[in-house]
Order: C-alpha cells, then sequence, then structure tokens
C-alpha cells in the first residue's frame, strides 16, 4: 500500500550505452525546500527510507485521438514496481533540461519519438512511500505528443526493464477511472490527474504553465 505524505502544485553526467539508456552512474540533482541545488547523487543509492528531495518530471504523452499512454512499472523497479502510472516518469541530469531529459527517458523506457513538449504544472511536488522506499520529488509536470504517420498508431516498444505493460485510454476514460476508484494507479499520477482534470477535458486546450515558477534548478528548454 501506497502512503501519501505530501503535495504542492504550487552539469549531473548521465551516461548512456549504445541504446541511449541510462548507465549505472547516472545522477540526480538534490535540492533544498525552495528548490536550489545543493548538490548530486547516484540515483541507485539515493532511494530507500530517508530518500533526500531531488529534482524529477512526470510526463503525460498523448496521441492525436487524444488518447493518453498509461503503463505500468516493471516489477524489478526499486520504487513503485507494478504500480500504474503515467507515461514516464524520471531526472533530469544537471544541465539538462526538462525537454531533453523527457525526450531521452521516453525513447529509453518506451522507444519513442516525441513531438512538441509542454509545461503545464511546473511547481507539483510529492512525497510517498511504498514498501519503506520513498520519492522524494520536486516534480514538474509535463504533456507531449506522440510522433505518427499518418493514419498509424505511434509505435512504442517498451524496454520491459522499466515498463511491464503499455495501454492507449481516452483521457476521459483515464481520469474518470482514477477519480472513482476503479482504477489503482502511482500516489503521484493521482493527484497529478486531479489538478490536469481542474484545467479542462481537453489537454489540448491547457495553458501552459509559467516556466518561471520552476525549481530554480530546473529549465525548460
Amino acid at each position: 500500500m501506497a502512503e501519501l505524505h505530501v503535495v504542492d502544485d504550487g552539469p549531473v553526467t548521465v551516461s548512456t550505452g549504445p541504446s541511449g539508456r541510462p548507465g549505472p552512474e547516472e545522477l540526480v540533482v538534490l535540492v533544498d525546500e525552495s528548490g536550489h541545488a545543493t548538490g548530486t547523487a547516484a540515483k541507485t543509492e539515493i532511494h530507500d527510507e530517508a530518500t533526500p528531495l531531488h529534482l524529477a518530471f512526470s510526463c503525460y504523452v498523448f496521441d492525436a485521438a487524444g488518447r493518453l499512454l498509461v503503463t505500468t512499472r516493471a516489477r524489478s523497479k526499486r520504487t513503485f514496481p507494478g504500480v500504474v502510472t503515467n507515461t514516464v516518469c524520471g531526472h533530469p541530469g544537471p544541465g539538462e533540461s526538462l525537454d531533453t531529459a523527457v525526450r531521452r527517458r521516453a525513447d529509453a523506457e518506451l522507444g519513442m519519438t516525441l513531438g512538441a513538449v509542454r509545461l503545464v504544472l511546473p511547481r507539483f511536488r510529492y512525497r510517498a512511500e511504498m514498501a519503506g522506499v520513498v520519492e522524494n520529488e520536486l516534480c514538474p509536470v509535463l504533456i507531449a505528443t506522440a510522433e505518427e504517420s499518418a493514419g498509424t498508431t505511434a509505435e512504442v516498444t517498451p524496454d520491459h526493464r522499466e515498463v511491464e505493460a503499455v495501454e492507449w485510454v481516452p483521457w476521459r476514460d483515464f481520469v474518470a477511472e482514477v477519480s472513482q476508484g476503479h482504477r489503482q494507479v502511482s500516489p503521484w499520477c493521482a493527484l497529478q490527474v486531479a489538478q490536469l482534470d481542474r484545467m479542462g477535458p481537453d489537454p489540448a486546450a491547457w495553458p501552459a504553465g509559467d516556466p518561471s515558477l520552476l525549481p530554480p534548478a530546473a529549465r525548460l528548454a
């Protein structure tokens, strides 16, 4: 059972192999309560019962029909294994923009090429725990469009070390399922969906978030 504690909307070296997937030295940006960078730490070493506050992102990827790509996290993941969530999450490296980080992780985890990427919730923050492992993040939320050829569904080729399953779901159906408790999702996804729903029924019409409201350690592009 995941326990939710806090929410508020309010150069890291990333090594990659031939596939573009992060290597063992991937670092995350540690931040203070005001969002200023305080240092870096290895991603593999910080997630435990006392995970320090760090910079992250969540992204919701939509196709041309307005469907959301919903993912199930691999059961081998240290944090929230086997949990259904939004399309892709990750950590920008120091000096790496959110736009670049989102595209990097979408390619690495899902084999996807993204079109436009847009900031929507610049100040989202949460802390959650599952099985003694804590996530503790300043986590701006972005949306993106899947790049697809005319008349075809966007190609998705999950890395099963990261993603167990994927599903395209109409956005309004997803909102209803999450809000009514018919679809259990990650704590951050549940909170984000509630905030995104208040922005209107059509993701394409959501107003862009103000980049000046991002944590000082983050940059959009």
